[in-house]
């Protein structure tokens, strides 16, 4: 590849280490033609997490959860009442045995064989997580749960058994805003259950 651009840590500093970290990093940055620019830089370290798409391809279903999000509450949001696709933090875990741990917290669903699918950076420009992105096949008597969640972190879920196919009319419509589930929704529509893409 053709980028050449050099960088070189000045100094480094802690400006919050509560949920997650926060710092702010001084670069020398010597682009490809030898000049040199001194620039801050902030980046929030939450670790990196996993995401899974549950699909049923006899009913051409999938299985999302809608669950309250301050961030979208915190902006003013209309809905801050967000369709999601099941996700969560590593922490220590192995992205397979996580994304196991979230599909029976959030959706009530026990997986045996998620598939991985890809890792993707969601926000590079400021946030260091890295998301690994997983399908697993269920089936209509697996999806009887109405809402998970960990009761103990005040977290609901209203569990939704959609089809596919008017899941992606909520995204293409606004109903569905996440950027993970839109991706996953489309790599369904295109791999998991093609002939279920319009």
């Amino acid at each position: 590849m053709g980028m050449r651009l050099r960088w070189e840590v000045l100094e480094t500093a802690l400006l919050s280490d509560n949920w997650a970290t926060l710092k702010k990093t001084k670069l020398r940055l010597t682009l490809s033609d030898g000049t040199t620019s001194d620039q801050w830089r902030e980046t929030y370290d939450r670790g990196d997490g996993a995401v899974i798409l549950p699909y049923d391809p006899v009913r051409r279903h999938v299985l999302l959860g809608r669950q309250f999000r301050w961030p979208a509450a915190y902006r003013d949001d209309p809905e801050p009442f967000l369709i999601e696709a099941a996700a969560g933090l590593l922490d220590a875990d192995d992205p397979t045995d996580c994304i196991r741990k979230e599909a029976q917290e959030e959706l009530g669903l026990v997986l045996s064989d998620p598939v991985f699918l890809f890792d993707l950076y969601m926000s590079p420009g400021s946030v260091t997580e890295k998301l690994h992105f997983f399908a697993a096949k269920y089936a209509a008597g697996d999806a009887q749960a109405q809402f998970g969640g960990v009761t103990s972190e005040a977290e609901e879920i209203e569990i939704l058994d959609l089809p596919l196919d008017e899941a992606l009319t909520m995204a293409r419509d606004g109903r569905i805003r996440d950027a993970k589930t839109v991706i996953l929704l489309q790599h369904a529509a295109l791999h998991l259950m093609p002939e279920a893409h319009s």
